[in-house]
């Protein structure tokens, strides 16, 4: 078992690495975070997200379920296949059981529901046991969440490959294209 080190707040040498399409978002918790002693680095989609991790190995990430093109919980992979001591946690606006267990398989720590601030992200990074105290939300997802979550479920088990994912549900490919970049916010 590894032992994770505790968060020095004061530190200001710890690297975090957002990834999420909304820049507005993103620039407020980038702001946020840096007030608590983080390096960060934002990026927007997949591709850039890889190219900074990189170079820069983040010791901490955030990564939103949906980005351009594909899941979020592909770059859970891919980072912790880079690293397998950075800290993840996963953010989204449609929260499920489905994914939630797939970021975790994948490596992630936490998975939050937005909106989210920066010190549920903070409480997240240093807890690392379960928690039996944990809110259950009583609220229901709509057949259109239902459906985001399955395709992600999918896209998932084909390692993001959107033909394979397509061709698995059924779908013709222009279709499920547009349905990810619809639900994408």
């Amino acid at each position: 078992m590894t032992i994770l080190p505790t968060i020095n707040l004061y530190d200001g040498h710890l690297s975090l690495l957002i990834v999420d399409d909304d820049l507005t978002f993103c620039d407020v918790l980038a702001r946020a975070m840096t007030k608590r002693g983080f390096d960060v680095k934002c990026a927007h989609t997949v591709e850039q997200a890889l190219k900074c991790a990189e170079t820069c190995s983040p010791e901490y990430a955030i990564i939103d379920l949906k980005l351009p093109g594909t899941s979020g919980l592909v770059l859970v992979e891919k980072l912790r296949t880079m690293d397998s001591g950075t800290r993840i946690v996963m953010l989204t606006g449609y929260a499920s059981i489905t994914t939630a267990v797939a970021a975790i398989k994948l490596g992630a720590m936490h998975y939050l529901a937005k909106p989210v601030d920066a010190d549920e992200i903070m409480t997240a990074f240093e807890c690392t046991e379960g928690d039996a105290a944990a809110q259950i939300s009583s609220h229901s997802l709509s057949v259109g969440q239902v459906e985001w979550e399955h395709i992600q479920h999918i896209l998932t088990e084909n390692n993001g490959n959107i033909s394979a994912t397509a061709k698995k549900l059924n779908m013709h490919r222009r279709t499920l294209q547009r349905k990810l970049n619809k639900n994408h916010h």
